[in-house]
């Protein structure tokens, strides 16, 4: 038999089973499932993980609480046994005090070795106070020479006690009460011979008050039989016990049951109380302590981490218990909500089918009026209309086709335009009209820049470009009377702002203040940043304003947030307000233009109308085509200013009558809707409360516009 044929029928059979898997793996996928489980997949989690987090919660918070109930219980208990220990050793240091102060105690630090009947009585003295304090072992009286007194301790060989440590230390303590343990390697002992952890000795130097020169040192041991008495009988929980101790983490008191007898000082991390967890022979323990601070002790309470509180199961029991029934209700709910929500989805899936199958006279029937029913409802309305879409669906693709059409047309305006005027710029120049040649190239760049190919953001430096273009033309015609500087901060120079926001009110400070003026007037614009700001100032040196004018453009500007630009007064143009600065914000305005002999009067791009050379003039009801440079403004995308001529007060070429537009009192009342034009964009564009634009003006001391927005994120 053929291998290569045995090897086809091979994978003949073996594709159906791996289309079967592929399809089914596809069904799988989450996307692919059917409603009901989706609803069961979103439904269930939402029921089951809270309740698992809340029961989880509460069980961690409890035992929280618990332990805390604990931590505080035990800390109180050690403060009691605390206090109990401190008062044994309290009685201990007034005894040092009351033998300090015995004259025949005194006599002996200061003048040597008593005579025998003083001998007698000092130590008739000192036996009275183990007989009533019963927690004394004994005590010894030893001078600053070596000798000593005491009727129940003796040095074990010859030598100077002195020289020993608890001697010294009572020394170094300067008269201050001191605990120094147990009692290892002296040279010194009982008549009953207590073991060295059985006692605990105690030690005060007693001082010359005149001198502060150590007269000889009080030693007592207290029986650590009160300690444990004190502490043997305090249990904590079921198993906890308490242990002391010392100062340098010596054993004062460690019950035997514990396992061990200290534990490292380094436990404690040098704190005066707190707790800790530690595994101590394959036994994981709590450790709570409280250190007191007379007798430098450390009393410590020890506990089984496997010790579990009897509320806390029960805690956790009634918790495991809530938990179940609201997950088992939970699914409960969520089988029968999936079903009820999937069931008349699926009713109107098949009607869908039918009707995607080509039979579009099936309708759905449902009586609800949840959501389902409205959709089916819906889908018969759908169903109805489909046929006059189809037939819509032409006249839609023809008007598509004409819109392209104007779109290609629209494209071919700009460049014709400026061709035009690149033409007009070189035939001024050969016939040695080189004003007028320099006036048609600064109005053709701030076509330009007006255009800024569509773009409602240009660069700071373009619009500071436009700015100079348009002085440049103001210039052409107010000739001495008008001078301009421009600043610009190079570092902000590149940064987005928008467009035609400076030129309306440049246009402000010539028509209200430089012309209105006598003499000579001046224009200065400066752009800086300021923090995270942009500033952009515009101050002239005319006529300014009083307070009451300053104060009514104030209240305007206040009302700006709340005044769309295309709702705005200044949207009708030059001739309601003087600013040159309202018009087609959309670009969809076009400029009016007047028949000047084959010039273009082109009027309101930039509000300047060029007035005297070649015919050109703006009008304020002008409507021409210009040799085709008709709606040359609505191209540029700004403001339009018909009429510029009439607000400057100088009458176009060839129409006496064009440039009067309206009256002073209509200036002074109108003048301001520029800056509210300006305002409006900049908070729509940057946000209400990022930008600001303020006034401030004296009479006949000039104005100063300042605008202000947020510095745009460089990309």
């Amino acid at each position: 038999m053929d291998l290569k044929a045995v090897t086809t029928r091979s994978k003949t059979r073996d594709m159906p089973v791996i289309r079967i898997c592929g399809k089914l793996l596809e069904r799988l996928k989450f996307r692919n499932l059917p409603i009901r489980y989706k609803l069961l997949a979103l439904f269930l989690p939402i029921t089951i993980i809270p309740s698992l987090m809340l029961g989880i919660l509460t069980d961690i918070v409890a035992n929280r609480v618990i332990e805390r109930n604990l931590y505080d219980n035990t800390q109180q208990v050690i403060a009691q046994v605390n206090r109990a220990l401190e008062f044994y050793v309290g009685n201990a240091q007034n005894t040092t005090y009351l033998i300090a102060f015995n004259p025949l105690i005194q006599k002996f630090f200061r003048e040597g070795p008593l005579d025998p009947q003083e001998r007698q009585e000092a130590l008739q003295f000192l036996r009275g106070f183990p007989t009533l304090q019963t927690e004394i072992a004994g005590m010894m009286v030893v001078s600053s020479r070596g000798d000593y007194l005491s009727n129940d301790m003796y040095a074990r060989q010859p030598g100077d006690l002195t020289l020993e440590r608890w001697y010294q230390e009572a020394v170094a303590a300067k008269g201050i009460f001191r605990v120094i343990g147990s009692p290892e390697r002296r040279n010194v002992t009982t008549h009953v011979s207590y073991k060295e952890s059985e006692v605990v000795s105690v030690v005060r130097a007693v001082l010359d008050p005149e001198t502060q020169k150590v007269l000889g040192v009080v030693l007592i041991d207290l029986k650590l039989r009160v300690v444990m008495e004190t502490v043997r009988n305090v249990h904590l929980g079921k198993t906890g016990l308490l242990m002391v101790l010392g100062q340098e983490g010596e054993p004062v008191y460690v019950p035997p049951r514990l396992g061990f007898t200290t534990i490292p000082m380094t436990w404690f991390g040098g704190k005066t109380a707190g707790q800790f967890v530690r595994e101590i022979d394959d036994r994981r323990l709590q450790f709570i302590f409280r250190k007191s601070p007379f007798t430098n002790w450390t009393t410590v309470g020890v506990f089984s981490t496997a010790e579990e509180a009897p509320e806390m199961r029960q805690i956790r029991l009634y918790i495991g218990s809530f938990v179940f029934v609201v997950v088992l209700l939970g699914i409960t709910a969520s089988f029968v909500l999936a079903h009820s929500i999937s069931r008349p989805i699926y009713r109107l899936m098949r009607f869908m089918q039918r009707a995607e199958s080509g039979d579009l006279s099936t309708r759905q029937w449902n009586g609800d009026m949840d959501e389902i029913g409205m959709l089916g409802r819906s889908y018969n309305s759908m169903l109805a209309k489909i046929n006059d879409l189809i037939q819509l669906t032409e006249k839609q693709e023809r008007q598509k086709r004409e819109a392209e059409l104007r779109t290609l047309q629209a494209q071919i305006k700009p460049h014709f335009l400026y061709n035009t005027l690149d033409t007009i710029s070189w035939m001024a120049r050969k016939r040695g009209a080189e004003d007028v040649s320099e006036m048609v190239e600064a109005l053709s760049r701030l076509f330009r820049i007006g255009l800024s190919k569509g773009n409602e953001f240009i660069p700071l430096a373009e619009e500071f470009d436009h700015v100079r273009y348009y002085l440049q033309i103001q210039k052409q015609r107010y000739q001495n009377k008008l001078q301009y500087e421009l600043h610009l901060d190079p570092a902000i120079a590149h940064l987005p702002v928008l467009k035609v926001i400076l030129q309306p009110i440049v246009e402000n400070a010539i028509y209200h203040g430089i012309k209105e003026r006598r003499g000579p007037g001046a224009i200065v614009v400066r752009g800086e940043r300021d923090g995270d700001r942009i500033r952009l100032t515009v101050e002239d040196d005319g006529v300014g304003m009083d307070e009451e004018k300053l104060n009514r453009l104030r209240r305007r500007l206040e009302q700006a947030s709340a005044v769309r630009p295309a709702e705005s007064p200044a949207a009708a143009g030059p001739d309601a307000t003087g600013t040159g600065s309202a018009g087609a914000l959309d670009g969809s305005g076009a400029a009016s233009v007047a028949d000047a002999s084959g010039a273009a009067a082109v009027a309101g791009v930039s509000g300047a109308a060029v007035a005297g050379t070649s015919g050109v003039a703006g009008s304020s009801d002008a409507a021409g085509n210009a040799s085709g440079a008709a709606g040359a403004a609505g191209m540029a995308g700004s403001a339009g200013t018909a009429g510029a001529a009439g607000n400057a007060g100088a009458p176009a070429a060839g129409n006496p009558g064009a440039g009067r537009v309206h009256s002073a009192g209509d200036t002074d009342a109108r003048s301001g809707y520029g800056l509210v034009n300006v305002l409006a964009r900049l908070k729509l564009t940057y946000g209400a409360d990022k930008c600001d634009v303020t006034v401030d003006s004296e009479p006949g001391r000039g104005t100063k516009v300042t605008l202000t927005y947020p510095v745009p994120e460089e990309e």
